[in-house]
């Protein structure tokens, strides 16, 4: 997994975060470790809670937050890709002019999540189906944010579902909300802001508040991996 990470073009990929807000990192993962965590769905041992979004108007679907230890390809996939992740991170927080300096090592991080008390994993999966929709919203669970996160489609578009697009959104100030939906294909990650990121202005960078969701699910079973990267409350 370190090796085909590695090999993306992050340079690119921040590019491309700076300009539309969210990067698609294509065939992370393969087809046998995506069918390996959807499997795993139905296996409570692996996980510390199960989520139902309408009792909470979050939208209509489930999901469950992965319980430490997490298994392996999850917490692969956490370490491996926040090194990049935490340079971009550090990039926008000069950008912004803020004092936050991320490490860049996850552990590290994880270590000053938990000082604050955030202590709980937040990986996740999410289980839609026919009629089910994820609402705008934002992952924040405490004081301590990593700005970037990453979710992996894990089922194939047409094939295992139809419709359930994932949107992002971009409220800049005075300005209409701009709205994109992400094209993934089964194994595909969209790299994208948690709640906020910079963007270039006529005498420096300003913040733009980010949202996102899921449209819905017209038919079939759709899987969804999330990585988050602080610990939760």
């Amino acid at each position: 997994m370190i090796s085909k990470i590695a090999r993306y073009d992050w340079m690119e990929l921040e590019r491309e975060l700076n300009e539309n807000g969210y990067a698609v990192l294509k065939k992370l993962l393969d087809g046998e470790m995506c069918q390996r965590l959807v499997s795993s769905y139905e296996d409570e041992a692996n996980f510390r809670a199960t989520i139902q979004m309408q009792r909470y108007n979050f939208g209509s679907g489930e999901y469950k937050y992965f319980a430490y230890p997490l298994p392996d390809l999850i917490g692969a996939l956490r370490s491996e890709l926040y090194p990049h992740l935490a340079r971009i991170a550090n990039g926008w927080s000069q950008a912004l002019k803020t004092d936050v300096k991320f490490h860049d090592d996850h552990d590290a991080y994880l270590k000053q999540c938990h000082e604050k008390g955030q202590t709980r994993p937040t990986p996740l999966l999410l289980r839609y189906k026919a009629g089910d929709y994820n609402c705008l919203h934002q992952d924040l669970y405490g004081e301590a944010v990593f700005p970037l996160q990453v979710a992996v489609l894990l089922s194939a578009p047409q094939a295992d579902f139809k419709g359930g697009e994932f949107v992002v959104t971009e409220q800049r100030p005075r300005m209409q909300t701009r709205v994109e939906v992400v094209p993934l294909k089964k194994g595909d990650a969209v790299i994208f802001p948690v709640h906020h990121r910079p963007v270039t202005g006529v005498k420096s960078s300003y913040r733009v508040n980010m949202r996102h969701g899921v449209s819905m699910v017209r038919g079939g079973l759709r899987h969804t991996l999330g990585v988050i990267f602080h610990d939760a409350e």
